[in-house]
């Protein structure tokens, strides 16, 4: 992984991962806090992916995309679940970032898409995880293992797996959730294709 801000923005705050807005924090101080950093991480996890839909998959036009947004709607996409997953270690002390991979929109790779997830540091190791959400064909997990993402890239088709770690949302991925007040005509080739 390749890390694109300093050690101590990856506990940081922003405009997107608004860790000190009373939701996020009342969220984060109902998940398992005593039994250690990497039990932390997995409810946390569990909570973005299987309580707060991915947009697209429930058919929702609202655009959220910044943490506390996602949290009381309980729906945006990928991005934005990575957000409110992000807001949620570090409301908790936990340093963790985003990361994204360029995938094909088709099966000819004529299109592309990014794809939001994050990354974890526990024990000082980081690791990469997707709350996305899981539907058939797509089954996320929570491993400090092998990796077990929404989506294996595959280079035949244009896609790509970015090595980067941001602290703070790709400005790509910021704009398009800001500008676009519907989420199924934003995700109508409205959706930045890299990063």
């Amino acid at each position: 992984m390749d890390f694109t801000a300093e050690p101590w923005e990856y506990l940081g705050a922003d405009e997107a991962i608004d860790i000190e807005h009373p939701l996020v924090q009342t969220t984060a101080a109902q998940l398992p806090a005593g039994e250690g950093d990497a039990v932390f991480a997995r409810a946390a996890f569990e909570l973005v992916r299987d309580t707060i839909t991915h947009s697209m998959d429930a058919g929702d036009r609202r655009v959220t995309w910044r943490a506390s947004d996602v949290l009381h709607e309980r729906t945006g996409l990928c991005y934005a679940k990575s957000h409110a997953y992000v807001a949620l270690l570090r409301a908790a002390g936990i340093p963790a970032g985003l990361c994204y991979q360029r995938l094909a929109c088709d099966e000819a790779g004529s299109a592309h898409a990014l794809h939001g997830l994050t990354a974890v540091c526990l024990d000082g190791s980081w690791f990469r995880v997707d709350p996305r959400g899981n539907k058939p064909g797509v089954q996320a997990e929570f491993s400090l293992g092998e990796e077990r993402l929404a989506y294996r890239v595959r280079p035949e088709l244009g896609e790509i797996d970015y090595p980067e770690v941001y602290a703070s949302p790709h400005p790509a991925v910021l704009d398009a959730l800001q500008r676009h007040d519907d989420c199924l005509e934003l995700c109508r080739g409205h959706l930045p294709a890299e990063a």
